[in-house]
């Protein structure tokens, strides 16, 4: 991880994230008069994302709140949050998650963000400009001196262990991926009315992902025991029993309409 010098000086930066619109190298030079305010609405960023990375030692607490799944080739674990595409069914009104609901750490360490640098194989410690909570009349400021105030070396920590838990996250999607234990799968959902008669056929929320519980218990006992001898079993087992969730994110979307329409 690095901290741009104080000349300012500003190296290239590689890479699209969710909610991020405008990260930039941290530097006393450029953000020096910059820092954190408080904000009405402190995750309302969140309202338009369905679902949010996470990493593997998230998921026993994770698995409490909602499905977490995996998606696309790389198999990136996430969060469900939503079944339509720019609707998060756990955001309130006034910007914050619903009470009691987990809040990964990919959201908690916004708007800061590790950026890769082009020109070597260093991180470089970016802050989304564009973030509401960015302020050039800060309640708490990113540098004090020219050196970084508590605040901004406690967010290098925690963007530090976030890259670390990154890091054993996709070592633990190439163990199941060795292991052949992923299997494709599709949710569904049977509309309603409010009398809870059938209406129509079933709607597809999602094709994904998963660990075959089938599998997992048909492994050879020497791989059982390296899933249960790193740690590994389980954070699968947690992603299993988070599946459960799926009726619970349903049954809020049949309850919530769509982005931009009244509800009835």
């Amino acid at each position: 991880m690095t901290i741009p010098n104080s000349d300012g000086g500003q190296s290239p930066i590689t890479g699209q994230v969710l909610f991020y619109k405008q990260p930039q190298p941290l530097s006393a030079e450029n953000h020096g008069g910059l820092g954190v305010k408080q904000v009405a609405q402190p995750f309302a960023f969140l309202r338009e994302a369905h679902a949010v990375p996470v990493t593997v030692t998230e998921f026993g607490v994770c698995a409490a709140s909602y499905p977490i799944i995996f998606v696309g080739d790389e198999r990136t674990p996430v969060a469900v949050m939503g079944v339509r595409q720019g609707q998060n069914l756990f955001v309130d009104d006034s910007g914050y998650v619903t009470e009691d609901y987990y809040i990964p750490a990919f959201v908690r360490r916004y708007p800061f963000v590790f950026a890769a640098d082009e020109t070597s194989d260093r991180l470089l410690l970016c802050v989304d400009r564009a973030a509401p909570m960015v302020s050039n009349q800060p309640d708490v400021p990113f540098f004090e001196n020219g050196q970084p105030s508590r605040f901004t070396n406690d967010a290098i920590e925690f963007c530090k262990e976030f890259e670390r838990q990154r890091r054993a996250t996709l070592d633990f999607v190439r163990m199941i991926s060795a292991m052949d234990l992923f299997e494709q799968k599709t949710v569904a959902f049977q509309p309603r009315d409010p009398q809870g008669r059938e209406v129509g056929p079933q709607q597809k929320v999602a094709d994904y992902w998963a660990i075959s519980e089938e599998r997992l218990n048909a492994l050879a006992p020497d791989k059982y025991l390296e899933l249960r001898n790193n740690g590994a079993l389980g954070a699968c087992y947690a992603h299993l029993v988070s599946l459960l969730n799926w009726s619970k994110v349903i049954q809020r979307a049949v309850r919530t309409p769509p982005p931009g329409q009244a509800a009835a």
